[in-house]
């Protein structure tokens, strides 16, 4: 008889197996997913993707692109939908540069109900304090980007952070007259961009700025608006040619966007620029290799964008440990 002693190794290995109450007995149903934080390295950047919950989209919310053309893109890509729509992330990501701690975005907060606003929670599983946050940036004044810089009692989130918003945003979402004339649908979100920013305002934390200005830890913000008239994408350097670009909502269909970059999003406030933006975004993106993290990619929403002919597909990012120290 081959290999006995392996033979006899399992046999009594299943039999340990079958006779043990414990193994042969419990039955585990999970409840909820594990806390959403992942790390990644990219050169000196210690970057922390923090998970704020889904949103469902409907595909019909895509424009500038046929019904069935959205479909055959979607098949075999299994975006879970539901009959509210395609599930979408929010994530935002905070990046440690030394000691400086830079949140991008804060996600959604008590703005959009149960099942989001989980950012600040999970900043804190990842071990961070909130108070220790040194700058929020925020891509545009959207709910989903900026309601998380409130808590549950609606103070601030980060005490101890300047909050930067692109001055094109802060003069079109905090001006009441601005609301008076936007379309309906909109008109919701001027309050909460107000309520929101207000006690940073009120303490002088909140900083309005142009692509181009000089801001903290080197970051360097690049105009992509057309989403919203001040929309911004920002890159951080991470030395050694590590580069890493953080958009807000350039993409909300991942699976139709990269392959069909012209397709917009209804809420985009103009869809010809966000056209123009995503798709210079992200020829720089995949012409320079630099990594990506996305507001409304499929968590963690990190990985790369590269070329496929005229249009562009999306490349997460491998699992790897974070580096011994």
């Amino acid at each position: 008889m081959p290999f006995p002693r392996v033979r006899t190794l399992a046999a009594a290995l299943l039999l340990a197996v079958v006779a043990s109450p414990a193994l042969a007995t419990t039955t585990h149903t999970p409840r909820e997913q594990v806390p959403g934080v992942y790390h990644q390295t990219i050169g000196t950047l210690q970057v922390t993707a923090l998970f704020d919950g889904t949103v469902a989209l409907g595909r019909q919310q895509l424009v500038g692109i046929a019904p069935g053309a959205v479909t055959r893109l979607l098949d075999h890509r299994y975006v879970p939908e539901d009959g509210k729509g395609l599930q979408t992330a929010v994530n935002a990501y905070l990046v440690q540069q030394g000691d400086h701690l830079t949140l991008v975005d804060t996600g959604t907060a008590q703005c959009f109900g149960p099942g989001l606003g989980q950012v600040l929670g999970n900043l804190r599983r990842a071990g961070y304090d909130p108070a220790e946050v040194d700058d929020v940036v925020l891509t545009h004044a959207h709910p989903d980007h900026l309601c998380g810089l409130l808590d549950a009692q609606d103070t601030m989130a980060y005490p101890n952070a300047t909050v930067w918003l692109s001055a094109a945003d802060a003069a079109f979402w905090l001006d009441p007259a601005s609301e008076a004339t936007a379309p309906q649908g909109v008109r919701f979100a001027f309050a909460l961009a107000r309520k929101a920013v207000a006690p940073y305002e009120a303490s002088g934390k909140l900083k309005r700025f142009a692509p181009g200005d000089t801001l903290p830890a080197g970051i360097t913000a690049l105009d992509s608006h057309g989403h919203t008239v001040g929309h911004v994408s920002y890159r951080l350097d991470g030395g050694a040619g590590q580069q890493l670009l953080v958009w807000g909502d350039l993409v909300h269909y991942h699976a139709v966007q990269f392959a069909q970059p012209q397709a917009s999003f209804e809420a985009d406030s103009d869809r010809v620029v966000a056209i123009a933006s995503r798709r210079r975004m992200m020829t720089q993106a995949a012409d320079q290799g630099w990594w990506v993290a996305g507001a409304h990619l499929p968590f963690p929403g990190l990985g790369h964008v590269r070329r496929e002919g005229e249009a562009f597909a999306w490349v997460p990012g491998e699992f790897a440990p974070l580096p011994a120290k």
